[in-house]
């Protein structure tokens, strides 16, 4: 879409004019940086505490960078103390699967609801996060002695209108066994459109002190799985059947009863398969509304809405007319028709894929007048294969076996 007016010529001549084609390619945004809040180890060591207005996100992009900025430094009269946090550990296990890059929010010793909800505010400022985890924030399963941590995952969505990240929220660690895990309801974390998950069971890591093992939260491990099938796959690929990288063990082993309990109440189960390890087995959401249930639908969402909201900033101002409709039409299909063709999209054709409209239809006299452009984008996303069903049927001849 070309608007320039021609140059103003002096002289007779031919004369060249380079001219773009108009075509602005949407670029797709990130969908692997993490955010993680907590204690750092050098201020659990020194019982620091951080005001809330105090509190900064500082971007790490390795384990080393990390260890530099966040453990106490070893001087002539102190030794290096390698006390590790929770934080710690989620961050160590996020690079160990495959992650690249995360901000860190360094809470202080004050791990408070209150305390909690301002560190979230701070990484809710950063927009290239797209996962966010508090590991080890948890509630216990009852109604006693709770300190409020879910709730505050669960509002952090409404508070800041975020629509392009997904928590991952660990599972209570206070079960006594697998069974009573199975019947945990994660209402309190729930939102409507799936913008919380949660892992369970907690698992077991190597410790810093040699031949020992410690219990951790499950999420900076599953954030580094996430950026791992990302790279390897595409968001559009449910991060499930993933080796959890530095697992030994799990605080509950769970069957595949327990397994369809969790499933059920949308809980994403950590299992050991023989042959295979430790793997994360599930893909859903903590979603009221069911159209959100599965996770990499919510995070592919995320991911185009973002892009496309961002490519499209040059529209603010252009002439709301049929040819700008146009060229948001062809810019918002190519980008899709290239997702479609990597086959993160449903469909045989494009058109059955999605649909992009903005035209005199959904743009009105008085919505023009208002500055508005509506932009309406249909997406038909790949659901994963969460059930493979083989139907065996005997008969005289042998055995039949039809995958259903």
């Amino acid at each position: 879409m070309n608007r320039s007016p021609l140059p103003n010529y002096s002289a007779p001549g031919v004369y060249i004019q380079e001219v773009s084609g108009g075509s602005r390619p949407i670029q797709a945004v990130g969908t692997s940086t993490a955010g993680f809040v907590g204690t750092a180890p050098a201020s659990k060591t020194a019982s620091v505490s951080i005001a809330a207005d105090n509190l900064k996100a500082t971007v790490i992009d390795n384990w080393t960078q990390f260890r530099d900025s966040f453990f106490t430094k070893p001087t002539a009269d102190n030794a290096a103390n390698h006390e590790w946090t929770n934080l710690a550990h989620a961050v160590y296990g996020f690079f160990l699967n495959g992650g690249h890059r995360c901000w860190v929010v360094d809470m202080g010793v004050a791990e408070t609801a209150v305390q909690l909800e301002a560190a979230l505010d701070v990484l809710a400022t950063i927009d290239e996060i797209a996962i966010v985890a508090a590991p080890g924030f948890t509630d216990p399963p009852n109604a006693t002695n709770n300190p409020g941590y879910y709730a505050v995952m669960q509002n952090h969505f409404a508070k800041h209108d975020l629509h392009d990240r997904v928590f991952i929220v660990d599972a209570p660690k206070e079960v006594a066994d697998a069974q009573t895990l199975s019947t945990y309801q994660p209402t309190a974390v729930a939102t409507e459109q799936g913008f919380t998950t949660m892992y369970a069971p907690w698992i077991l890591v190597a410790d810093p002190q040699p031949g020992q093992t410690v219990t951790v939260p499950p999420s900076g491990h599953v954030a580094g799985i996430w950026a791992r099938s990302d790279a390897t796959r595409g968001v559009h690929k449910a991060p499930a059947n993933e080796v959890v990288n530095g697992a030994l063990g799990l605080t509950h082993n769970i069957s595949e009863q327990t397994q369809a309990a969790l499933n059920r109440n949308n809980i994403n189960a950590i299992r050991y398969l023989p042959d295979n390890g430790y793997l994360v087995w599930g893909s859903r959401t903590v979603a009221t509304n069911q159209e959100w249930k599965y996770l990499n639908v919510r995070r592919l969402f995320n991911m185009i809405e973002k892009s496309i909201a961002e490519s499209t900033r040059w529209v603010v101002f252009e002439p709301n007319d049929e040819q700008l409709w146009a060229a948001i039409r062809r810019d918002v299909s190519a980008f899709l028709t290239d997702f479609w063709r990597q086959g993160m999209l449903m469909g045989s054709t494009p058109q059955e894929a999605f649909f992009v409209k903005c035209d005199a239809e959904n743009n009105l006299f008085d919505s023009i007048q208002k500055g508005r452009v509506i932009i309406d984008v249909g997406i038909a996303p790949v659901h994963p294969a969460e059930f493979v069903i083989f139907r065996i049927s005997q008969y005289e001849a042998g055995v039949d076996v039809e995958v259903a």
